[in-house]
């Protein structure tokens, strides 16, 4: 988040690292398998109550850049704005994630419940 605030783009392996704890964040606060959480190139996670996807393409699925992640779950950039910006690719009537966010303060450390 530091290289963030200084304007510039934090480096591979840090953001490879973020994204990914972050998911599993996200993860363990909704528990399930409804919704698809996709931030390429670094992972993917299954979350939210529901009903459980088995195959192909998931009806509920959320995408975006690892940078727009990175701001969503640290509450510096809101998911309305995200969506409606297309930022966020956020398809399925179950793949609002506003309520979930965020899941770290604005400098990346985690929330407590």
């Amino acid at each position: 988040m530091a290289a963030i605030d200084n304007g510039e783009a934090p480096d591979r392996e840090t953001l490879k690292g973020a994204v990914r704890e972050l998911l599993q964040a996200l993860a363990a606060k909704a528990p399930g398998h409804t919704v698809e959480v996709r931030v390429p190139p670094y992972g993917a996670v299954q979350c939210v109550e529901g009903p459980r996807h088995r195959r192909g393409t998931p009806p509920n699925v959320v995408e975006c850049q690892p940078l727009v992640f990175l701001l969503l779950a640290t509450g510096r950039t809101a998911w309305q704005e995200a969506v409606a910006t297309g930022k966020v690719a956020a398809s399925g009537q179950r793949a609002d994630l506003s309520r979930l966010l965020p899941i770290a303060t604005p400098g990346g450390e985690p929330l407590g419940e």
